[in-house]
């Protein structure tokens, strides 16, 4: 394979340089003269439905694949993940796009739009990151998130795909040379590093300098308890592992009034933040693991919870600090999405002969008395690569020949000539 590495990139527009913590984060480019556009989130009610069960479907595949988290536990961003598939989408077509669509669950219409509306209805929360104190988390959740692409300065990208994610998803693009790691992978890192507040330094997928394309989402959020546990209450008390084996954990506790439902296999509660979200906890039957939870189950579980009535519920919560990180290409692939990471046309219209070559997520979330800080980075990359067209005639002039010097409106030969030894 080779790379068509051409033109420069399309839609230079306006360039504004971003300051960030050294190495800087290269120049941010956008579709020219576009800029994000707010939409009515209350016309896109089925729409985000819609998204709301593609990310539960995304969420269990992730709770399935495990990822590469210590001692079993796992943390994953099920929402980033949607946001990153839904900007890789935006520039799908064919029988790519028709897989998407069907396995994800996407709407089949005003899809950017609504992914528009639900990144505003987040951006209510927006906040700096590297502003929260992580040992006293706001008692104002800070929701920051954050879209990033960065393009290989000398490979064409689509303009409408670049006007679509500057209009919808509020992302700009910053033209590097991918082949330039030591300027490139730092970039890379810088931008990772600040839109997840220092929790995650660097970007999730290993380096590649033949990749021309790399899709990023960032989410930070860090958010007080509505009701903080009381320290004093804290202590260590048995929990029983996988395995079987008892062992002594950080134990919280406090009496609340919580929504509670159950259903077949599993018992759930809501536990509020003091606004805006809530960690919703599941508690499969004894002897069955969460990972076997469908996301037809987790389907269920949101709806019940939706309308469920407040109890009073003792609860008794472990404190916990976990890390993540996902090989995304093995969990879109148990999805189905084969043709999405194999297709080296239907992504034309971001760069011609593009490619998926790599899709990574990491994640860290710590909870404790005080409430929960949580950061995952979302990473899609491609490069454009392509076979070669075989030729419909092969000539080789490995003996001796002729050759003229023509001039092509008369035909007059100026020169002409043999080659019998060409040294």
């Amino acid at each position: 394979m080779k790379d068509h590495r051409m033109a420069k990139i399309v839609a230079a527009g306006t360039i504004a340089v971003l300051t960030a913590c050294a190495p800087p984060v290269p120049g941010l480019v956008k579709a020219d003269g576009v800029e994000w556009v707010p939409v009515d989130r209350a016309a896109y009610a089925a729409e985000l439905q819609a998204f709301r069960a593609s990310a539960l479907t995304l969420g269990a595949a992730l709770l399935a694949d495990g990822g590469e988290g210590a001692e079993g536990n796992v943390v994953s961003s099920p929402g980033g993940l949607l946001i990153a598939l839904a900007m890789l989408r935006a520039g799908a077509s064919g029988e790519t796009a028709v897989e998407m669509d069907q396995v994800l669950g996407l709407p089949d219409r005003n899809r950017d739009e609504a992914m528009n509306a639900l990144l505003e209805s987040l951006a209510a929360y927006d906040g700096d990151p590297g502003s929260v104190d992580e040992k006293d988390p706001p008692r104002k959740p800070v929701l920051h998130a954050a879209n990033g692409l960065f393009v290989d300065k000398d490979v064409p990208t689509g303009k409408n795909y670049l006007a679509t994610l500057a209009r919808h998803y509020g992302t700009g693009v910053y033209p590097v040379d991918f082949r330039d790691e030591a300027a490139t992978r730092p970039a890379l890192d810088a931008w990772v590093d600040r839109n997840t507040g220092g929790r995650i330094k660097k970007a999730p997928a290993e380096y590649d300098r033949d990749n021309t394309f790399s899709l990023l989402n960032a989410l930070y959020f860090a958010a007080a308890w509505e009701s903080p546990f009381d320290p004093n209450n804290t202590s260590g008390e048995p929990f029983s592992t996988p395995d079987g084996e008892e062992i002594s954990v950080p134990m919280m506790h406090q009496m609340l009034q919580l929504a509670y439902a159950e259903g077949p296999g599993w018992r759930a509660v809501e536990l509020p933040y003091a606004e805006g979200f809530a960690m919703r906890l599941v508690l499969p039957a004894s002897g069955e693991g969460p990972e076997t939870l469908t996301a037809a189950q987790l389907a269920e579980i949101a709806g019940a919870l939706d309308t469920a009535p407040e109890v009073s519920a003792l609860i008794s919560l472990p404190k916990w600090d976990h890390t993540s990180s996902f090989d995304l290409r093995r969990v879109l692939s148990s999805l189905g999405l084969v043709r999405t990471l194999a297709t080296a046309e239907d992504f034309d219209a971001i760069q011609s002969g593009l490619i998926i070559t790599q899709a990574a997520q990491a994640a860290s979330i710590t909870v404790a008395e005080k409430g929960t800080v949580a950061a995952a980075v979302t990473q899609i990359d491609g490069a454009v690569t392509g076979v070669p067209p075989e030729p419909d005639q092969t000539i080789d002039f490995d003996r001796p020949f002729l050759y003229q010097i023509v001039h092509t409106e008369t035909g007059l030969p100026i020169f002409m000539g043999k080659v019998a030894d060409p040294r």
